[in-house]
């Protein structure tokens, strides 16, 4: 990993860390910006196997919380569980040759269904107060060098990954803990977001073997989109119609009705 990797790295932690918002902290966090540099300095090419290393981010995350918030592991520990299931991952998925489009059908579908199970899920009982990201009990100057070194040691085992160091989780090592106490709402942000980072990996697979740069740009311009997309508001329906309608105490069946309601954005 190299110094402008470190730093790059660094920031993006630095930047979850003064967030309050949980959402925005995953969104911040999904930007492929280690992936871009990732891809810059490794030489190494997109295939089936980077794909399905977006699936090995979930499962890092996941690991993380269930085994911090429900076996009430240490989080550092937790951290080395979900680096422990990433690296499994990726050396299965690298012992086998995967094809790009198979992977990412399969990468797309079970996208979608995770998103089914999350709707389906009632939300989380909210935390007795606000968490603040600022009171994490470190100072900014001490908090800025754990970073640094921790994201040091992250990048020297990323390194013996191969191709699946696009997608190894630099950042998220720490970003889990500065998000511990939100890590099962967190992960559900990063869950729903991850289509985005798909979209990225789409897109400069198909336009790499034509200029770097190109594929880079259209890989961004992907993401950019996709997220678009998934963080457009939600607007109810314009046109309700309601047939039949039951009078209230009377027991009889009454004409139907049209309700025009006025579009309202969700949350």
């Amino acid at each position: 990993m190299t110094w402008s990797a470190v730093l790059l790295v660094t920031a993006v932690v630095w930047a979850v860390s003064v967030l309050r918002s949980v959402r925005l902290r995953a969104f911040v966090y999904s930007l492929p910006l280690p992936m871009t540099l990732a891809l810059v300095t490794t030489g190494h090419p997109v295939e089936g196997a980077q794909v399905l290393g977006v699936v090995g981010l979930n499962l890092f995350f996941l690991t993380v919380a269930a085994t911090h918030r429900r076996l009430r592991w240490p989080i550092l520990l937790a951290d080395l569980a979900g680096i422990a299931v990433y690296v499994a991952l990726s050396a299965g998925v690298l012992a086998v040759p995967v094809p790009f489009e198979a992977a990412l059908a399969g990468t797309v579908a079970l996208w979608a269904l995770a998103m089914v199970l999350l709707r389906r899920r009632p939300a989380a009982a909210p935390p007795p107060g606000p968490a603040d990201a600022r009171r994490d009990g470190l100072a900014a100057p001490v908090k800025l060098v754990v970073i640094f070194v921790g994201a040091l040691l992250s990048g020297l085992l990323g390194g013996l990954l191969r191709g699946m160091v696009v997608t190894f989780p630099y950042s998220g090592v720490l970003v889990a803990v500065e998000a511990r106490r939100q890590l099962a709402e967190f992960s559900r942000h990063f869950a729903r977001n991850s289509l985005a980072l798909i979209g990225f990996l789409a897109g400069h697979h198909y336009l790499e073997d034509t200029s770097p740069a190109l594929a880079l740009a259209t890989g961004w311009a992907a993401f950019a989109l996709v997220a678009a997309v998934l963080h457009l508001p939600r607007r109810g329906p314009l046109l309700r119609i309601e047939w039949p309608m039951r009078r209230p105490g009377s027991g009889r069946v009454g004409g139907g009705r049209v309700l025009l309601r006025k579009p309202q954005r969700d949350g």
